[in-house]
């Protein structure tokens, strides 16, 4: 069996995208699962010539192979692979001219708004703004000429949705690149370059490899002179994923539309439980009706993934009683694995958010994130009410 066509595979249903694009059999043996191409560096057969490969940290053919599926399952030409969804962040920053303007949403990861705010502050102006306001973004669009608007949809934590087809045309207007962190989503639930958007970003320590055993980025765009800026920035200064790592999320990759289907069912159902629940105040997931941005969600996503927010009726010391009371949930950073995780972005995730900011954003001290996993529902729900009962 050889190769697909670049024709044939961008006939194929994302099912099957996941399972072959970057997973052809291996040409040489016919290993059914490619190898490993644990290797730093590649045999030249003269001075200068080789076979596309020189050294691991600029390619590889494990990381090529990744890369190639990641663009065919966002609809784009280019991917790039790193070693953390910071980095890919990073190369973005770089990639811009000094003292570019910057919109950022307003409620986004806190390790994307400590590096905008600690490392790149003094390189670039950046605004955090509220992206769900589609009349005050255009104000400030028009006003500030931005060369970058940075999304997050559904945001993090609050589950914000964004607009990602509006904000891309007035971008596209105003001559500005709009980049979508999709993490949250996966490209399964929603595809930003379809909408419009530029960029695309993934942690896929999140998600796409979905077994909480790989740190990685990935950049997925259409814009080659870009692309190019980015491999070239990523060759000098070096994030890049390793061939074990990548060969770790390519098989990761291969149940992502199963696993995707399992997190959201399960989400649904224990969104719409914590709802009626007489110890939780407020749910936020996409799925219900009683989102905000219901509408647009539906719109946009083919899904509503596996996060959860909810506020506990209490405080702090209620939050600290409940979290530490569950067994199955496990109380830890990240999201995304087929396990189920429950953490206090407060404390956790978004600590280098200042207090007052998180406040304004709603992030308060009974706050309480849920990443569900793929486990039996029943067992999950048994699992939450043995923790609110330990809440007087």
């Amino acid at each position: 069996m050889g190769k697909l066509t670049k024709k044939e595979a961008q006939a194929l249903d994302f099912n099957t995208k996941v399972i072959h694009i970057g997973g052809h059999p291996d040409s040489e043996t016919g290993a059914i699962m490619p190898p490993i191409y644990q290797t730093s560096t590649f045999v030249q057969k003269s001075p200068g010539e080789h076979s596309g490969y020189e050294y691991t940290r600029s390619h590889n053919p494990t990381r090529t192979r990744l890369e190639e599926c990641l663009a065919s399952l966002e609809n784009a030409q280019h991917a790039l692979v790193t070693a953390s969804g910071l980095s890919a962040a990073m190369l973005v920053m770089h990639a811009l001219p000094e003292n570019s303007v910057i919109l950022c949403g307003d409620d986004v990861y806190g390790g994307t708004y400590r590096l905008f705010t600690t490392v790149f502050h003094e390189r670039h102006q950046i605004h955090f703004v509220d992206t769900t306001d589609l009349k005050s973004l255009e104000r400030k669009v028009s006003e500030l000429k931005p060369a970058l608007i940075w999304l997050e949809t559904p945001t993090n934590p609050m589950l914000k949705v964004t607009d990602i087809a509006a904000v891309a045309k007035m971008a596209k207007k105003a001559k500005s690149m709009t980049l979508v962190d999709n993490t949250f989503m996966s490209p399964y639930f929603q595809r930003p370059i379809d909408l419009g958007a530029d960029m695309v970003l993934h942690s896929m320590t999140k998600y796409l490899n979905g077994h909480s055993d790989v740190v990685g980025g990935a950049l997925m765009l259409n814009n080659k002179k870009f692309y190019d800026k980015l491999w070239t920035l990523q060759n000098s200064i070096g994030p890049s994923q390793s061939p074990f790592d990548s060969w770790l999320v390519l098989r990761g990759l291969k149940t992502l539309a199963i696993r995707m289907q399992a997190h959201e069912k399960n989400a649904i159902k224990l969104a719409k439980w914590l709802e009626a629940h007489p110890k939780v105040d407020k749910v936020i997931y996409p799925g219900l009706k009683s989102h905000p941005q219901h509408k647009i969600a539906k719109k946009q996503m083919s899904g509503f993934g596996g996060m959860i927010t909810f506020f506990l009726k209490g405080g702090l010391k209620e939050s600290k009683k409940f979290l530490s009371n569950v067994t199955l949930f496990s109380l830890a950073e990240s999201l995304g694995g087929v396990e189920s995780l429950i953490e206090h972005p407060a404390i956790m995730t978004h600590a280098s958010v200042p207090k007052q900011t998180r406040e304004e954003l709603g992030i308060h001290d009974n706050l309480i994130r849920l990443s569900v996993g793929i486990e039996n529902y029943d067992d999950l729900v048994a699992d939450l009410e043995k923790a609110f009962k330990k809440i007087r």
